[in-house]
């Protein structure tokens, strides 16, 4: 039987990132595309009440193709939990979020529509995969084709058919996966942590007065001074490999129960 794929993303439903995924996912079986209908970089797992939830059926040509895909009105976790709940008949075997214009690195990723997808699809009890490709910032909020998806593309479908033929050992409900800007298929990849940095710097809105409009926006600012050699951060800047990252979404902290509980009330 084969193995049906739910594939996401946070750059919105026109982007070529999610296309190239489309594109390899549907070699390993059934691809639902359920996307956001607008841009929508940098929501996280946030499920806004503001979201209007229309699902709008479309048709698109993906390599010669034609493939029915679904517009959502909403962030990339809602467009999850419409996919699941609404569009198909039977949960998916496998979320995929990406491909992402831009690397989503360090103790920044909970910022990140495309590893939020994944996080709500992994507390469902979907495994799920968010795959994103290093690029520069002027990119990252385009849908521009002076990116060359094809070496994630590659990526995506191997990792993807790992999870689809095994299940993640009990520790981990999510991988992310972070593509170095000149990879090709023959770039080898390593398993990582996250590094401690945050990477992308908040810039704070330059205007006259509050009453003007104004956006917080950032810049990059990954450093690799004092980076430990294991993390994602380093593997895909410094020796410029793939970074796999397995990620739990238990976040509580690692420390001594007891020494902590006596913190609080010495």
């Amino acid at each position: 039987m084969k193995k049906h794929i739910l594939l996401t993303n946070d750059d919105g439903i026109r982007s070529p990132g999610l296309w190239a995924a489309a594109s390899e996912l549907s070699k390993l079986g059934y691809v639902t595309v359920a996307a956001p209908r607008e841009q929508s970089s940098g929501m996280g797992r946030s499920l806004p009440s503001t979201s209007d939830g229309i699902i709008r059926k479309e048709q698109m040509q993906v390599n010669g193709q034609e493939w029915s895909v679904y517009a959502v009105g909403g962030s990339p976790a809602q467009a999850v939990l419409h996919g699941v709940f609404e569009i198909l008949e039977h949960k998916p075997d496998l979320v995929v979020s990406g491909i992402n214009y831009g690397e989503n690195v360090g103790y920044g990723i909970t910022i990140s529509g495309t590893v939020g997808a994944t996080m709500e699809a992994a507390s469902l009890g979907i495994p799920a995969l968010a795959v994103s490709m290093q690029t520069e910032t002027q990119y990252h909020l385009t849908h521009s084709e002076d990116i060359d998806f094809s070496t994630a593309g590659y990526f995506t479908g191997y990792f993807a058919k790992r999870l689809l033929d095994k299940k993640f050992p009990g520790e981990v409900n999510l991988m992310k996966v972070e593509v170095p800007s000149h990879a090709t298929p023959e770039t080898g990849w390593q398993i990582t942590r996250l590094s401690p940095q945050r990477y992308y710097e908040p810039v704070p809105a330059k205007r006259d007065s509050w009453d003007q409009p104004g956006s917080i926006t950032y810049k990059e600012s990954g450093s690799l001074e004092n980076e430990e050699q294991d993390t994602d951060v380093f593997v895909l800047r410094k020796k410029k490999m793939v970074a796999v990252t397995p990620i739990h979404l238990d976040m509580t902290a690692r420390t001594n129960f007891k020494d902590f509980d006596e913190f609080l009330r010495k």
